[in-house]
């Protein structure tokens, strides 16, 4: 995602328009059909993030440069996503940052993926397992549409049979069976690195952590998260009828050396 102030071709733009939002690449010559209007999107080139344009029926729309999770929640998607709101609290606890080297098994549509290799930028690497070859080469589009496929390593193996790397700082796995890979985990992290998993399921979870508990982690918790948007008005402020609630368990581990007793 650049940084610049104007948009050039190629450029990635969020459209909004009364709350509408559209995710576009801009691409000379292409016009773009929507339910407010045909909306040129060489006329995009040269304007500011922030400028005004009209569709061919007077419709306003505002340019607006995209953000991670308006990234997230657009990719081409064949398998279920990690969510913003669960992201967000992975980065957080993970310590995912600059020069960061994780590893994430179950690379999926690569929506973790491309933030996660967005974050360990510029001298981290994500190394990115998955065994369906389909998904895969779905995740590394979707990766490349963001512009950090430098900063991935993708591999068509099961993370269940073992991990190549080592000294990582953390692993971070949205797979079936999580607890297959805690062994390998246990084996791979440096002293005091992460071990993060995501399943929909409690069976999934307490099968998770029964297999944390005989090896080298501690500080292990579970939790999940929601986010509830507010319509505001005066008289009226209420939560949105709406809301996205359950995804998954998040369970989090740390590695060390030796278990006390």
């Amino acid at each position: 995602m650049s940084l610049k102030d104007v948009i050039d071709k190629g450029d990635k733009v969020l459209l909004y328009c009364n709350g509408k939002k559209f995710l576009v690449s801009v691409e000379p010559g292409r016009v773009l059909h929507t339910h407010i209007g045909m909306i040129n999107l060489d006329e995009i080139i040269g304007k500011r993030y922030g400028d005004l344009i009209t569709t061919h029926i007077g419709e306003r729309v505002y340019l607006l440069r995209p953000n991670l999770a308006d990234y997230v929640l657009n990719v081409k998607r064949r398998t279920q996503i990690v969510y913003p709101k669960d992201i967000g609290i992975i980065l957080l606890l993970g310590r995912v940052g600059p020069g960061s080297i994780v590893v994430e098994g179950g690379s999926g549509s690569g929506a973790l993926t491309g933030v996660l290799a967005y974050m360990v930028r510029p001298n981290g690497k994500v190394f990115s397992y998955e065994v369906r070859e389909e998904f895969l080469k779905l995740a590394k589009r979707n990766v490349e549409k963001l512009g950090v496929s430098d900063y991935v390593i993708f591999k068509h193996k099961d993370i269940t049979k073992g991990i190549d790397e080592r000294n990582i700082d953390t692993i971070i796995l949205d797979i079936a069976a999580p607890w297959l890979v805690v062994e390998h985990a246990a084996k791979a992290l440096k002293g005091g690195g992460y071990f993060i998993s995501l399943s929909p399921t409690v069976d999934q979870v307490e099968k998770t952590v029964g297999e944390l508990r005989k090896y080298n982690f501690i500080d292990i918790s579970v939790l999940e998260t929601f986010v509830r948007y507010w319509k505001i008005k005066e008289g009226e402020s209420r939560p949105l009828t709406f809301m996205v609630g359950h995804t998954e368990f998040i369970v989090f581990a740390r590695k060390v050396f030796e278990i006390e007793g």
